[in-house]
C-alpha cells in the first residue's frame, strides 16, 4: 500500500494509477485542469443552453439531481440562475433523512425557487436490496446509486427535458476509470457504468430475488432511446472547475446549514454528505476494503484545491481514520435487520487482510501514511 507523494491517496483506490514519480492520477488530473481554458468551456455550455432554452414548450429545459447538499444546490443555482434554464430538481427520497437534510432541501426549493420532483421507491424493496448488498458485497449503498442514476434519467424522459446536469465525474476528480465520452466532451451517458458498481452487475446480484415489477426506477433507459429523444447528459464539472468549498459559499446564500453538532466521526468537514444517516457506515466499508475513507477523501480535496499542505493532511488522516462512525449505527442495524454481532462479523468478512493486521489486539493498517 503506497501513498501519493503529493496528496494522501493510496494506490489501493480502484482505478487510480501512480506515475514513476509516485504521483497519483487524481493529482495529475488537477495539473491538467489548470491548463484548461474554463471561459471557453463555460461559453460552450452557455451556447448549448441558448440552443435548448424553451425547446420543450412549456416544459422543463433541464433536470438536476438534488439532495439538498452543497453541490446539488450549486448545480441547481448554476442551471436556473446563471444559465437561466427552466430547471426541475429531482430528489430520490433518502431512506433516513437527517435534520439538516430536510432543512437544506426545503431551503433550496424555497430560496432558489425551482420545482422539485420527489421519487420515493418502495421502501421494502430498497431495504431488501440494501441488506443483500451489505451482506454479499459489502456495498450497502449499491441500490441507492442505481436508483439515483436511473431515476433521474427516467424523470428526464418523462418530462422531455433535453438536458440532465450531474455534478462532478468522480473518476476525474478522485482518480479512476474515466469514460472516453466524459473525457472528450463531458458526457455523463456512461454514468451507470462507473466504479460504484465494480463488485458485480445488477442482474448477477439481484436476478430472481426481486420482482422485476419493482425495479423500474433502478434500471436506466437504453442509451439509444436517450439519443432518440435528444436528451443530453453532462457533468457540470467538465465546464466549471469543481470545488465543494466554493459551492458551500453559494449554498449558504440559499439557506444551507452545516451539521449542527460538527463533523461526524472520521470526518474533517461538517458540511459534506450530511443529508442522510446510512451513508457513513457504507463509506466505512471502503476503509475496510481499501484502507481509506472520509478523512483521506476530504483532505485530498483540500490539497487539490490549494487549501491544505500534505503535512497537515497526513496528521489529520492519522488522527481521524480509525474513528468508527457510531452516530447512526443503531439506525443502520435496525434498517438492515442485523444485530451488532452480525454487523461486526460482516465487517471482518470484508476486511482486506493484505493491508490490515492486528497490533496489540487492535486492527491497524500495515502501512500507515507518513
Amino acid at each position: 500500500m503506497r501513498y501519493c507523494k503529493r496528496c494522501v491517496m493510496p494506490d489501493t483506490k480502484p482505478g487510480i494509477v501512480f506515475d514513476n514519480e509516485g504521483i497519483c492520477s487524481a493529482c495529475q488530473s488537477v495539473e491538467k485542469k489548470k491548463l484548461i481554458d474554463w471561459k471557453v468551456r463555460a461559453a460552450k455550455l452557455a451556447a448549448f443552453c441558448d440552443q435548448i432554452r424553451g425547446s420543450n414548450g412549456n416544459g422543463y429545459d433541464c433536470v438536476v439531481p438534488v439532495s439538498g447538499g452543497k453541490d446539488s444546490i450549486y448545480q441547481a443555482y448554476m442551471m436556473s440562475r446563471v444559465y437561466k434554464l427552466k430547471t426541475l430538481g429531482v430528489v430520490l427520497a433518502p431512506h433516513l433523512q437527517t435534520r439538516e437534510g430536510i432543512l437544506n432541501l426545503n431551503a433550496m426549493v424555497t430560496n432558489l425557487g425551482i420545482d422539485l420532483l420527489k421519487v420515493s421507491v418502495r421502501p421494502s424493496t430498497l431495504q431488501k436490496m440494501r441488506r443483500i448488498a451489505l451482506l454479499e458485497i459489502g456495498n450497502p449503498n449499491y441500490a441507492e446509486h442505481r436508483v439515483v442514476f436511473a431515476g433521474v434519467a427516467r424523470a428526464a424522459m418523462f418530462y422531455g427535458a433535453p438536458l440532465v446536469v450531474w455534478g462532478e465525474d468522480i473518476a476525474v476528480e478522485f482518480g479512476g476509470n474515466v469514460a472516453k465520452s466524459a473525457e472528450d466532451e463531458g458526457s455523463a451517458e456512461d454514468l451507470i457504468n462507473n466504479d460504484l458498481f465494480r463488485e458485480t452487475s445488477f442482474d448477477d446480484l439481484l436476478k430472481g430475488r426481486i420482482d422485476e415489477n419493482e425495479l423500474f426506477f433502478y434500471i436506466s433507459p437504453d442509451k439509444e432511446e436517450y439519443r432518440q429523444r435528444r436528451i443530453k447528459s453532462i457533468y457540470l464539472g467538465y465546464y466549471h472547475w469543481w470545488d465543494g468549498y466554493k459551492h458551500l459559499g453559494v449554498a449558504k446564500q440559499f439557506g444551507f446549514q452545516p451539521r449542527q453538532n460538527g463533523p461526524l466521526s472520521g470526518n474533517v468537514l461538517d458540511y459534506d454528505n450530511i443529508d442522510e444517516k446510512l451513508c457513513e457506515i457504507h463509506i466505512w466499508f471502503k476503509f475496510l476494503k481499501f484502507g481509506f475513507w472520509r478523512p483521506t477523501d476530504q483532505c485530498c480535496y483540500h490539497i487539490w484545491n490549494g487549501r491544505m499542505h500534505r503535512e497537515e493532511a497526513v496528521e489529520l488522516v492519522r488522527s481521524k481514520q480509525y474513528e468508527f462512525p457510531h452516530e447512526y449505527l443503531n439506525e443502520f442495524l435496525e434498517y438492515h435487520q442485523v444485530t451488532e454481532a452480525e454487523f461486526r462479523e460482516c465487517e471482518e468478512r470484508w476486511r482486506n487482510h493484505d493491508i490490515w493486521h492486528k497490533v496489540n489486539g487492535q486492527w491497524r493498517l500495515k502501512n500507515e501514511i507518513c
